[in-house]
């Protein structure tokens, strides 16, 4: 036999070794390592109970420990959980740090439409049923799909996700270890599904003045006989917002000052960011509630940075961040580009809707770049064909000049991948009759409807 022959079979061997391992690894259920993949938002068709009729899309990051935490996310009304995983920062932590983030997308139409339920009698109850069952179900899918660490679930959430968050922090206390609340009212604010809508609420119009007693009392009731540990909070709110207005957070201060036991008194106050001023409450070495206002902000929270800071109140940040796949550095959160020039005309897509009432009305715009280049730094624009002013907006800045209205990008949602969508909304009032826009640009460029 020749030193080629020898080789040759000496090959052969080692390939039939190899193939006959990978049949073996198949056969055990064992699933071999394959190159990292990117992480993308993953929709799940089928969690578990759906009372709620809910949708849920998952971000589970390429690098996590064995049993990551899971963060709970929620939009505000007329939004959606892939909005929020685009419109927020929750992702880029993720990557950062190692846990899974859980995008619910609520589906009830009390008020603004796709708006989580925190006014009906099931919602109030533990285990009642609507969407806190919904999302309970999330994370035990969560749980038992990706090994989520049942010691470490948090929830946060902007305008109504807010008020889910205090919802859920209230109902499933031996569950959810913290929330961050972003311009949130109390919970058990609202009274019923007609209570919600911000033209006739008792709740937002900031005529539900309880006493610390009767908010923590609401918050009792949620779970009878409940003595357990109390989840940890931080409520944000905006000194200017209209929409749901500032005074609210001192009354959901007043509701989980109580729940912990803890004086009105905060132990310190200090200011993080310039604009943020920060009032704490620490008893113990532990601080069970934070409460931050952001000095002269809108209805537009979280703006960048806060997810952060949220995150980091949940005490999801000790120890190094979690390495890039990829590269194996530590990932950062994404800077936001320079504008780009806009697309050409045709590029751009806007879907317009409107809620109204009496001389008021809320909307939501979503701007879809059909483009096949990414848009970086974004400035819509429309005229009003009648006579309706921009009071307040959300996810975006907004101007007005006559009929003339220019919306501008906020820090977290600045770009707009080929393909992707970022949505905005505002409140205003009219007289008449409230037309919708004819035409809107996108950085100068006309788009179709």
């Amino acid at each position: 036999m020749t030193s080629i022959d020898v080789r040759v079979r000496s090959r052969l061997r080692v390939a039939l070794v190899a193939l006959a391992s990978t049949a073996l690894a198949a056969t055990a259920g064992i699933v071999l390592a394959s190159p990292a993949t990117a992480a993308s938002l993953v929709e799940v068709t089928s969690f578990g109970d759906n009372p709620g009729g809910m949708r849920m899309h998952v971000y589970v990051p390429d690098s996590r420990p064995s049993n990551p935490a899971i963060v709970v996310a929620m939009h505000g009304c007329g939004g959606s959980g892939p909005g929020f995983y685009s419109g927020s920062e929750f992702a880029s932590q993720a990557d950062r740090y190692g846990f899974v983030v859980i995008y619910p997308t609520a589906t009830q139409q009390a008020g603004f439409g796709n708006c989580f339920d925190v006014w009906s009698a099931a919602s109030k109850r533990r285990g009642g049923g609507s969407d806190p069952v919904s999302i309970m179900s999330m994370v035990t899918y969560v749980q038992r799909q990706y090994g989520g660490d049942p010691n470490r679930v948090y929830a946060t959430g902007s305008s109504s996700g807010g008020m889910m968050t205090n919802a859920m922090l209230a109902l499933y206390p031996d569950v959810f270890k913290a929330g961050a609340a972003f311009m949130g009212v109390p919970f058990n604010c609202f009274a019923n599904a007609a209570d919600f809508p911000p033209q006739n609420s008792q709740c937002v119009n900031g005529r539900m003045d309880r006493t610390p007693q009767q908010w923590g009392d609401a918050v009792r009731q949620a779970y009878p006989g409940y003595s357990g540990a109390r989840p940890r909070i931080q409520l944000w709110h905006g000194t200017n917002d209209t929409l749901v207005p500032y005074q609210l957070l001192q009354e959901a201060v007043d509701q989980w000052t109580n729940v912990h036991g803890l004086s009105l008194t905060p132990t310190s106050t200090d200011t993080p960011q310039s604009n943020w001023n920060r009032r704490r409450w620490t008893s113990g070495g532990v601080t069970p509630l934070e409460a931050i206002s952001v000095n002269g902000a809108g209805h537009s929270l979280p703006m960048s940075g806060m997810a952060q800071a949220a995150v980091q109140f949940f005490g999801l940040t000790g120890g190094s961040p979690t390495p890039n796949p990829t590269t194996g550095t530590p990932t950062t959160p994404p800077t936001v580009p320079p504008t780009t020039a806009p697309p050409s005309t045709g590029g751009c897509r806007v879907g317009y809707t409107a809620n109204s009432w009496a001389n008021g009305f809320t909307a939501s715009v979503t701007v879809t770049n059909t483009s096949t280049a990414a848009v970086n730094g974004w400035t819509v624009q429309w005229s009003w064909p009648g006579n309706q002013q921009v009071t307040n907006a959300w996810n975006a800045t907004v101007s007005q000049s006559g009929a003339q209205v220019t919306a501008r990008n906020v820090s977290y949602n600045a770009a707009i991948g080929a393909g992707a969508s970022a949505t905005f909304g505002f409140q205003g009032t009219y007289s008449g009759a409230n037309q919708a826009p004819i035409q809107f640009t996108l950085n100068g460029a006309a788009c179709s409807q």
